[in-house]
């Protein structure tokens, strides 16, 4: 629909007035939902500046709602200057998102000046908005004036190492910022530099997430520096898919060891290989406070997960665990399995694209007939095929208490494979699986046949209900 109400926008008259009508009605119906609801989505409704222009009002006398999306509509600058004076008036409204749109630097100057006496907005959404160096500008000014807004979200913008500068200098001067936001920009480096200073000054971050900004390991390295200084107590860190090295994790590993506050690190798709994992295996030995860790994607080998292992002996705080896309092969997961038999408190353990063959999957069964902690459990695209399938079937039988997801997707296992894991359901009325997965492989209806009777038969038996998927 066109969102359009400029007379002669249309060569059919009748046709046009229609379709002005039709837009009018959709918008009164877009205010009435901003008038009474507390949380509004208005995403890819594609209204444009007009539509923006007939909306404001609403939200200018704002009474309830207190999120309010509009996402993907095709906003320019334009449309933004409509808020002035709205979101000056407006203290109900705590969520704004305006990702998605081609606001550009201007507008967003715009929309700064504009937030700059709001004290209202917690959370500012603008992944996503053509923004580069001159919006970051911009954006840092208002967060020197600024003291309500505590996430801040530029993902996926053109936000380079000035950029970077910026907003590393409002970090110095705004003391309520929580969250920051930089995921796919182009700080390199020089931008990790620069956050690196901002950080030393700055008391209140607790989230910081520069995922795919390849920084390298000189970036790194001067993050973690600065990170060390922070007076703050950060929780979250994201520093994946930034091209470094060995070299790079063992700046990270330094950091662990120091860190008092941190909870979730995220080092994903990088290159640290053994080395790397090492070094940040033996920092886990010493950190008390991370619960959740991704070592996805990292070139990791048996030598590297061993040594994780090793660490996951005297760490128990370690609930989340991700290595996946890892070659660590048999030998790898032989070595983790045999620590997580007894040691450790993972709860969630990924192994998808491990390579670990059904000779993996025996170390794996082994270890499930006694860990208490593993919940969920991904072992897609393993090449497990039915060999490996019926390894897992056996310790199905088995009662465990705590395995609640299993994924088994991509593993080439055909219908012997889910005839014994149908089997092992069937033998274990107290199965506490409720979530099966065995899309793509190679089933046919015998085999999908076979499962699907296994589950009725849990719940005949049971009342328990496991969702099995092809």
């Amino acid at each position: 629909m066109k969102w359009s109400f400029a007379a002669g926008s249309n060569l059919l008259t009748g046709f046009g007035a229609k379709i002005e009508r039709e837009s009018k009605l959709k918008l009164n119906d877009f205010a009435k939902e901003l008038r009474s609801f507390r949380s509004v989505d208005l995403s890819g409704r594609n209204f444009g500046d007009e539509g923006l222009i007939f909306l404001s009002e609403s939200l200018g006398y704002n009474q309830t709602a207190e999120e309010v999306s509009f996402a993907a509509n095709g906003i320019t600058g334009t449309g933004i200057k409509a808020l002035d004076g709205v979101l000056q008036a407006n203290i109900m409204l705590k969520t704004l998102n305006l990702s998605g749109n081609p606001i550009g630097d201007e507008g967003i100057k715009c929309l700064c000046d504009i937030l700059a006496n709001n004290n209202g907005i917690q959370k500012l959404q603008l992944n996503s908005t053509d923004l580069g160096d001159e919006g970051a500008k911009a954006i840092a000014e208002m967060l020197k004036n600024n003291s309500s807004l505590r996430a801040l979200e530029l993902n996926n913008n053109m936000i380079d190492y000035s950029g970077f500068t910026s907003l590393a200098g409002a970090l110095v001067e705004n003391n309520t910022i929580r969250n920051i936001h930089l995921n796919g920009n182009y700080g390199g480096a020089l931008g990790a530099n620069a956050l690196a200073k901002g950080l030393e000054g700055n008391k209140s971050l607790r989230e910081l997430h520069l995922h795919g900004n390849s920084i390298g390991d000189e970036g790194v390295a001067a993050l973690m520096s600065g990170l060390s200084l922070h007076k703050g107590k950060l929780t979250l860190l994201d520093i994946g898919n930034n091209s470094f090295s060995a070299k790079g994790a063992f700046h990270v590993g330094g950091y662990v060891k120091k860190t008092k506050s941190l909870l979730w690190l995220n080092v994903y798709m990088n290159d640290i290989g053994d080395e790397g994992a090492e070094n940040i295996a033996d920092a886990l030995k010493q950190n008390r406070t991370i619960t959740t860790i991704d070592l996805g994607g990292n070139n990791i080998h048996a030598k590297g997960v061993t040594a994780i292992a090793e660490a996951l002996k005297v760490n128990s705080v370690i609930t989340f665990l991700e290595l996946g896309y890892n070659p660590m092969g048999p030998d790898g997961v032989k070595a983790l399995s045999e620590v997580l038999k007894f040691h450790g408190n993972i709860e969630t353990l990924k192994l998808g694209w491990c390579q670990i063959g059904a000779k993996g999957a025996e170390f794996i069964a082994d270890m499930l007939k006694y860990n208490t902690t593993i919940r969920v459990l991904d072992l897609r695209a393993n090449g497990l095929r039915n060999e490996g399938a019926s390894c897992l079937a056996r310790s199905l039988k088995v009662v465990n208490e705590a395995l609640s997801s299993l994924d088994l997707g991509f593993n080439e296992i055909r219908d012997d494979g889910a005839f014994a894991i149908a089997q092992a359901l069937k033998a274990n009325e107290d199965v506490t699986v409720t979530s099966l997965n065995l899309a793509s492989n190679f089933l046919t209806k015998f085999g999908q046949s076979a499962l699907t009777d296994a589950r009725d038969h849990v719940y005949e038996m049971s009342e328990k209900e496991i969702n099995i998927f092809f």
